[in-house]
């Protein structure tokens, strides 16, 4: 049974690794007492371990036959490369700002695998348009609309948090990059907000995010292609007067005498707001259309999502759809169903002959499923 360790037992990473417990032997690694005291309570193997530094991570993945990654963005680079100078194949979920292909060397030079972003968004999203990329002549157009939303609307944010906050704090201040005619354009986040209809949900708002990431280099051909994040109405204005009043600055100010960095009086302020506590119900909505031409015909592929909080595993939504994507990367991996050398983003994996295939119907297992439009 190999050996899986997984870098971080925050929410998906402690669901990832119930996940995968039953087919392999599974390690998960943190610095977080109580979060490694609520893994130990189900049953897993946990490991104290400092994950912000190179050699912590190499030591809490010494044992290891392939690596998880599941840390803050901030951590992610860092971590993904002490994995890799480690020897470990390594999946990963942490979506961290760098370009990931200036791994790529380090990764091929030793021989290994390593899958990023590879979670719901980007992540499933990007294995979709692999796997269309490799059954179609042309492609035209590539939408994703996706979000993380709580069921109960509490007044002011109507918002949770379904993974690291500070992560969400990203979405709202890092310029988003789309593809327009064929051009990469650059807007502020939070731009050209859109009201969309969802069966079931109602009324939400779409915002521009920089959720493409790989796409724009490995489909430079492609002439249009946009990433949207949904939340509640209203949440696009309320996020853009914080960022707009300088709350998400990191620079510090002095006030009454002390240096503070606004960004932390924000967190302070907020993360506690925007804490799920146990039991708080989620939902994930998402919606991939893609255009086409095939066989001089021009084709649509839409794909839908609504995955909700599971009562039975007290699992978020979050947790559900974005472990969930990775658990399954991680089986076909193990076995052999994808064995590509050096970075590979999840479009490189869709373009493997059937991965999306086994991914889609591995998280059908657990309950995400994805419905044609």
């Amino acid at each position: 049974m190999k050996h899986v360790v997984v870098l971080g037992a925050g929410r998906v990473g402690g669901a990832m690794a119930k996940d995968l417990a039953p087919d392999f032997k599974v390690t998960v690694a943190d610095r977080s007492e109580a979060a490694l005291a609520r893994m130990q309570a189900a049953g897993l193997t946990t490991l104290a371990a400092d994950l912000s530094t190179p050699d912590g991570v190499k030591a809490a993945v010494a044992g290891a036959d392939l690596v998880v990654g599941s840390v803050p963005g901030f951590m992610g680079f860092a971590t993904a490369k002490a994995v890799l100078e480690a020897g470990k194949p390594l999946v990963d979920i942490s979506f961290f700002d760098e370009d990931c292909f200036e791994l790529d060397a380090l990764a091929k030079q030793q021989n290994l695998t390593a899958i990023v972003d590879c979670g719901i968004a980007p992540g499933c999203h990007n294995i979709i348009l692999g796997d269309l990329s490799r059954q179609w002549d042309r492609i035209t157009s590539f939408e994703t609309l996706v979000g993380g939303l709580p069921v109960i609307r509490n007044w002011p944010y109507e918002y949770k948090a379904g993974f690291s906050p500070i992560d969400v704090i990203e979405e709202y201040t890092r310029p988003t990059r789309y593809v327009k005619d064929g051009k990469v354009v650059v807007f502020p986040a939070l731009s050209e907000p859109e009201l969309l209809d969802f069966p079931g949900l109602g009324t939400l708002e779409s915002f521009n995010t920089d959720g493409l990431r790989s796409l724009i280099k490995s489909f430079p051909g492609i002439p249009d292609m946009k990433e949207k994040t949904l939340r509640y109405p209203g949440h696009i204005e309320k996020m853009r007067m914080l960022r707009e009043s300088g709350f998400f600055n990191k620079e510090k100010i002095r006030v009454a005498g002390v240096e503070i960095s606004p960004l932390d009086l924000t967190t302070a302020l907020l993360f506690p707001m925007w804490f799920m506590e146990e039991g708080d119900e989620d939902f994930t909505v998402m919606r991939v259309t893609v255009e086409g031409e095939k066989d001089g015909r021009p084709v649509r592929h839409q794909l839908n999502l609504l995955d909700r909080y599971d009562r039975a595993t007290k699992t978020t939504s979050m947790a559900r759809t974005t472990g969930y994507t990775c658990t399954a990367a991680v089986r076909l991996l193990a076995k052999g169903g994808f064995s590509r050398k050096g970075i590979s983003p999840p479009e490189f994996v869709g373009q493997e002959p059937g991965a999306w295939t086994f991914i889609r119907e591995d998280m059908a297992k657990r309950g995400v499923v994805f419905t044609e439009g």
